[in-house]
């Protein structure tokens, strides 16, 4: 694969998955950011801070703090006290957050059928196993070992 159009794929990814997510954004009046927070937490519950948000999904600290606001202020979020470290927050999902994660997932599956299209067991197989060898790879380069 060329360099260039690897480093690009990631992108237009995430530009494809925002296109498909225009229609959910529009019909609740929830901004994309705010849209991308909630699935994060829904789609990853031991990952619930505003710092995991940052840190795995890639969203400035500053958006994280304004959509969450937005979103507690709403309804769809709670902010709690961790137990055992009361200066940190969790963030959970609220039970009127319910109808918009439901319809989140329905999109989320239709995003990855249609990414996925025409792509045969074997070779997601082989994509899967890819993946993983990337992410041993970039742990390992994280960790000095490479």
């Amino acid at each position: 694969m060329d360099f260039i159009k690897g480093i690009e794929l990631p992108y237009k990814i995430l530009r494809a998955y925002g296109q498909i997510c225009k229609g959910i954004c529009k019909k609740t009046q929830i901004p994309q950011t705010a849209f991308d927070i909630l699935m994060f937490l829904a789609n990853n519950p031991n990952l619930n801070t505003a710092r995991d948000i940052v840190q795995i999904r890639g969203i400035k600290a500053n958006l994280v703090s304004i959509n969450v606001d937005r979103l507690v202020n709403e309804g769809l979020l709670e902010r709690r006290s961790a137990p055992g470290d009361r200066r940190k927050t969790i963030l959970v999902c609220t039970e009127k957050a319910a109808p918009f994660i439901e319809q989140g997932h329905i999109i989320q599956n239709q995003f990855l059928e249609q990414l996925f299209q025409g792509i045969d067991a074997a070779q997601y197989q082989n994509f899967l196993g890819t993946l993983d060898r990337i992410d041993q790879n970039t742990t390992n380069m994280m960790k000095g070992k490479i």
